[in-house]
């Protein structure tokens, strides 16, 4: 079965709500019609609504079953403002009038996340990715011991070939441009746990460079060395059952012939399911090389560091592709309390 559709079914098990916040986008409309009908939730379009109505009609999307609300005239607008005003990321960034601010979707979007009225956000299909993730990082109280977000995505090709039955995960390819040692440590982690959680399989997480295993010893390469060893640490620490190794080069990473030669004592290299860019170019250019040459289907961004689920897609994310992340948001809320038991009511009210 293909790692989406294993998503899918577990899915149809425990469906969940998904607020979009760009309810009018055809892409969306024809997205959330269709989680709706493949009963794997609830979504939650919003928007003007009878802009929506007319989008619906246009694209022939049966509304009968989903939620629509226009953030201008929603009845919780008053209750989100007086809680926007509480907030103390709020106060610290001097923000205007909070009533103004939530009738943009974006940031009603995630209010809903953050006070349990949804249980994934996904958005960012038409918009840049700035309009999405400032609200979601103003309103979402990050994970403990998280001091930045970031963001991994999942590409499946033949299950013969790489990763775990064809799937592996990239990070960070969207949001932490030149990531330190401390944040590439946090994002191998956050991702392993993804991984865990979405294919049940043991996350063996590859730290890429253009050397493996001190070939070089150019700084760049000693770098991902360091967060190699620094993750590793950490996942000792939280008990994590997860194999972590590096600096490793990508070939050497998936294929197990090279790594024989160039690694052979690494319980990673030639078997890797996660892999963690040195920075964001690299990330970027290798997911969309990897979609475009090799015809993967690819998922994301899933967002890590945030106390609740939440996806910043491409502006170029067709219908299936929004369909694919919202299901997979949606299995993330489904046991988020146990990957992460930290983040009970109590932290999240400040």
């Amino acid at each position: 079965m293909r790692f989406i559709e294993s998503v899918f079914e577990k899915l149809k098990r425990h469906p969940k709500r998904i607020v979009f916040p760009e309810g009018a986008e055809p892409r969306v409309l024809e997205a959330a019609g269709r989680f709706n009908r493949m009963q794997l939730g609830a979504p939650i379009l919003l928007g003007d609504i009878e802009q929506i109505k007319r989008k619906a009609e246009e694209y022939r999307v049966d509304l009968s079953r989903i939620g629509i609300i226009d953030p201008t005239k929603a009845d919780d607008l008053e209750i989100f403002a007086s809680r926007l005003e509480r907030l103390q990321r709020y106060r610290n960034i001097g923000a205007g009038d909070p009533r103004e601010i939530l009738t943009n979707p974006n940031y009603f979007a995630a209010m809903m996340i953050q006070h349990g009225q949804a249980d994934g956000l996904v958005g960012g299909a038409s918009q840049y990715a700035s309009s999405l993730m400032r609200p979601l990082i103003q309103i979402i109280k990050p994970l403990p011991g998280i001091t930045t977000v970031a963001s991994c995505m999942m590409l499946e090709g033949p299950p013969d070939r790489f990763g775990t039955e064809g799937m592996l995960m990239f990070a960070d390819c969207a949001v932490v441009p030149e990531p330190t040692v401390d944040q590439l440590a946090a994002i191998g982690i956050e991702t392993a746990k993804v991984c865990r959680q979405l294919t049940g399989a043991r996350p063996r997480v590859a730290f890429l460079s253009f050397s493996t295993k001190g070939s070089s010893r150019l700084p760049a390469a000693s770098k991902m060395a360091a967060a190699a060893a620094l993750a590793r640490q950490k996942a000792d620490e939280e008990k994590l059952e997860i194999d972590v190794d590096g600096e490793l080069q990508a070939d050497t990473a998936l294929i197990p012939a090279l790594a024989a030669i160039k690694a052979p004592s690494s319980r990673v290299a030639g078997s890797a399911n996660v892999l963690i860019f040195p920075d964001l170019s690299s990330g970027n250019i290798a997911a969309k090389l990897v979609q475009q040459l090799a015809g993967a289907s690819a998922y994301g961004q899933v967002l890590l560091g945030l106390s609740r689920p939440a996806a910043d897609m491409s502006r170029g994310a067709s219908a299936d592709d929004i369909l694919g992340v919202a299901a997979i948001v949606g299995l993330q809320a489904i046991e988020y309390r146990k990957l992460y038991p930290q983040t009970d009511d109590d932290l999240l009210q400040e």
